[in-house]
């Protein structure tokens, strides 16, 4: 598998996404600056994590309008498969790839801890690995995460199977103590319609190594590598 990943003035995650993905596929990705108009041929974009461009304005939103951000829609439009990971969901979901929006967290404060997640849905290469319903721990760092929709947005969303990943408690339930940002049905990621795009504000890439206390991020490097090589 080949990837490549998009670094913005302000990204700060990339290097965790490169240190992922070169364990998970022995390969090392392409590192490919905003301003640039092309990708090298790839079969998988990461948008990382961050503050691109300081989150001024709205957090992703100017991020969204650099220019290699016409080439990622390009190759989503082809089936290559996106992965936005926290500043990165921000960014492809400002940049239309997916509905909804990243607002300010409901209790105004930025939040930084090991969250629990309930996986939704398994019938994708990011979530293949996982079993529908099984409970897994990846860090949550943001003060914008709050995602938001009309209720029919999210009606459509579950009745498509788009919702791939939910907050729950520490007990498995679906419970506001498990919110940490106030999202939407407890909404953490989403997919498109065609389950290509994945947007979510955990971040799996730093669930990789048993070192850091926690591999649960693992399995969907490891299914991307399986599915796309």
């Amino acid at each position: 598998m080949k990837a490549a990943i998009v670094v913005f003035p302000g990204s700060n995650r990339e290097r965790d996404a490169v240190a992922a993905l070169e364990a998970a596929s022995g390969t090392k990705p392409h590192l490919v600056w905003h301003r640039d108009t092309e990708l090298p041929k790839v079969d998988l974009i990461v948008v990382p994590g961050g503050f691109s461009y300081g989150d001024y304005l709205r957090s992703g939103a100017m991020a969204a309008h650099s220019p290699i951000m016409r080439e990622v829609k390009a190759r989503a439009d082809q089936g290559v498969r996106v992965l936005g990971i926290c500043n990165g969901f921000q960014i492809i979901t400002e940049a239309g790839l997916l509905p909804g929006a990243l607002m300010r967290n409901g209790g105004l404060k930025f939040v930084c801890r090991v969250q629990h997640l309930r996986v939704e849905n398994t019938d994708s290469p990011f979530t293949a690995k996982y079993a529908k319903g099984q409970i897994v721990r990846y860090p949550v760092a943001h003060g914008d995460g709050n995602f938001w929709t009309d209720a029919e947005t999210v009606k459509r969303l579950d009745g498509e199977g788009r919702v791939a990943f939910r907050y729950v408690a520490d007990d498995a339930r679906a419970d506001p103590r498990g919110n940490p940002n106030h999202s939407v049905s407890d909404i953490a990621g989403i997919f498109n319609a065609k389950r290509t795009v994945l947007g979510l504000m955990p971040h799996p890439e730093d669930a990789v190594e048993g070192l850091h206390g926690n591999t649960d991020g693992k399995p969907m490097f490891d299914g991307l590598v399986e599915a796309l090589s």
